[in-house]
Order: C-alpha cells, then structure tokens, then sequence
C-alpha cells in the first residue's frame, strides 16, 4: 500500500503542473510562417487564432487565391508549433512518473 500511496501523490502533484503547464501554454503566442514571411499567422497555446499579417504587396484581387493558400499554410505551421510546445512540456511533466505503455496524458 505504500506504493499506491506514493504514486497517488505523484499524480496530484503532476496534476497540478499540468494544470500551471496549461495556463502557461494559454499565455504563451507562437508565430507560423508562409510565403517566405509574407503571411504571418499568430496563435496562442490553446491554437485560437490572435493574429495575421499580411505582406501589402500580396493584397491584389488577383492575389486573393495565392493570400487564402498562404494563410492556411501559416495556420498550419504555427499549430505543429504549438503541437510540438505541448508535446515537449508534456515529456517533460511526465518524466520519472511510471505509466503504462499507451497511456496518455492527460487524462
């Protein structure tokens, strides 16, 4: 029963630095790219769209189709972003703590 005690307060305790990991996470804005910088997208750790920039020299009607593709290439880019982020912080966290193969956090 002593490991099942430990373990309990290891999972409190990690779950507690997942919860100020997300809040981090949330605060934190990661940029996405396309077009060689000419479309910049911003997004912050919950993947909610805050920003775009768009380079005046594509804001041409007959640009329109290229800036739509560009955008979405930005989105992109900045979500793998932030995937990574969250994957890298999340090794992190659960470092140490013995789970079971497949298991994955959260819960």
């Amino acid at each position: 029963m002593k490991n099942l005690g430990q373990m309990l307060k290891q999972a409190q305790a990690m779950q507690q630095r997942m919860q100020e990991m997300q809040a981090e996470l949330e605060a934190q804005e990661v940029q996405g790219s396309a077009g060689g910088g000419m479309v910049t997208v911003t997004l912050n750790g919950k993947s909610e769209l805050k920003g775009v920039r768009i380079d005046p020299s594509l804001l041409k009607p007959e640009e329109a189709e290229v800036v739509e593709d560009l955008i979405k290439a930005a989105h992109a880019d900045a979500k793998a972003r932030v995937e990574r982020e969250m994957a890298e912080k999340m090794q992190q966290l659960t470092a140490g703590l013995p789970l079971p193969p497949g298991m994955k956090l959260p819960f």
